[in-house]
């Protein structure tokens, strides 16, 4: 029986984790034995779940990269005593997702593989592998990751700057790796690794899935539980984490020019967030109820996604899947999920063209577009289908 290890900063929780969870889970109903290791934060699993650590390494380890840039370079004898157990364990393939976040040491754990000359798959989720700081920079429209990082703009005025230091040592590490195929979820971040030092390695871009028997149309009518005036047309936006460059402050911008026959919710904020959102947004707290988010998705006319930063954007693709039409930013890997007959992309920022695309949209109707969301989301980004992908790519990996 072939042993698949997955490392992720989560088990079964928020979107990694729930990918990592399923993947491995395809993996087991085909005769695999999989494992997953995680730092924190877990909900039921039916893999063989490894925790990395404790509360107080996360600390540590947060300390350690906030007052001295190292994230990823704590958490040392944690992840030691985490080796003694992948010796055990033996993995023919290692799948790592998030690998940083306070939990582990890249360092340790690349210096091992390489001894050990153990195959590993990498879903890259964000940008971090591949620069010297940050998961992302396509906000403040830094380029210096192509070359060399240093003088990173986004390192914390109380820590000291590493970037160039992280940067040459992920490059000789993740380099060291006799095989690693890199699997980015857009095309849009393959062409950002084809262009990083990670670019000798293979890449196949494996897209993320959703489970269609979870997410699909449903007639619950949420405007009664959410304080919302019947016959407003919804526009939802989520996330798991809202700030900025999430767009944030494009919602609350755009709700001061939207007539008031529609009504904007947001899902996912913070209790802080939740105090200062002015009166023409509702807001609702991060939620792990899955139905809760099917219901909301089901009963909104458009899914908004006006993050300025999406390695993938799967809250659009939910969307699609409970029928529901998007509007995007032409940002990043955004509008590779649209087509004419699911949405519309329109230009960061442009309020006024946002306005125009959401008005065309609702005078259309949502029925319009339901359909081909629908077969969209059943086309391309099936669970079932994507995650099948990694199993055929690990067994492809094993057979060399």
């Amino acid at each position: 029986m072939p042993k698949l290890l997955q490392i992720n900063v989560t088990a079964n929780w928020g979107s990694t984790g729930k990918i990592s969870e399923q993947i491995g889970v395809l993996a087991q109903a085909q005769g695999w034995d999989s494992y997953i290791a995680y730092g924190r934060h877990a909900n039921p699993s039916n893999l063989n779940t490894i925790k990395i650590g404790n509360q107080i390494d996360v600390y540590e380890h947060y300390a350690e990269s906030r007052f001295g840039d190292r994230e990823g370079l704590a958490s040392r004898d944690a992840t030691r005593v985490f080796l003694k157990h992948v010796e055990k364990i033996k993995p023919d393939i290692i799948h790592l997702h998030n690998i940083h976040d306070h939990y582990l040491n890249y360092k340790l754990l690349f210096n091992y593989i390489v001894a050990k000359d153990i195959p590993v798959v990498w879903t890259q989720h964000d940008c971090w592998a591949f620069t010297g700081h940050c998961s992302y920079y396509d906000y403040i429209g830094c380029k210096k990751w192509k070359k060399e990082c240093n003088n990173c703009p986004l390192v914390n005025c109380l820590s000291v700057d590493r970037s160039r230091q992280n940067f040459l040592l992920k490059k000789e590490l993740f380099n060291s790796l006799r095989s690693l195929t890199i699997v980015p979820v857009s095309n849009w971040l393959a062409n950002q690794i084809n262009e990083s030092f990670l670019n000798h390695h293979r890449v196949v871009v494996i897209k993320n899935g959703v489970d269609l028997s979870v997410f699909k149309e449903n007639c619950t009518d949420v405007h009664k539980q959410y304080g919302i005036k019947k016959g407003s047309k919804i526009l939802l936006g989520v996330a798991s984490a809202w700030s900025n460059r999430k767009g944030l402050e494009d919602y609350i911008e755009l709700s001061k020019v939207l007539s008031s026959s529609y009504q904007i919710v947001l899902v996912g904020l913070n209790k802080k967030q939740l105090s200062l959102l002015p009166s023409k947004i509702i807001g609702v707290e991060r939620t792990n109820n899955i139905q809760e988010l099917v219901n909301l998705y089901s009963s909104a006319d458009i899914v908004l996604n006006l993050s300025y930063e999406e390695t993938f954007g799967l809250t659009t693709v939910e969307g699609f899947a409970c029928g529901t039409p998007s509007i995007v930013y032409n940002k990043t890997a955004s509008p590779e999920l649209i087509s004419s007959d699911t949405g519309v992309v329109v230009e960061a920022g442009d309020f006024c063209g946002l306005a125009y695309a959401i008005d065309v949209i609702c005078s259309k109707g949502k029925k319009f577009y339901s359909k081909a969301c629908r077969e969209r989301a059943e086309q391309l980004y099936n669970k079932n289908h994507r995650f099948q992908d990694y199993i055929n790519l690990y067994s492809e990996i094993i057979s060399k």
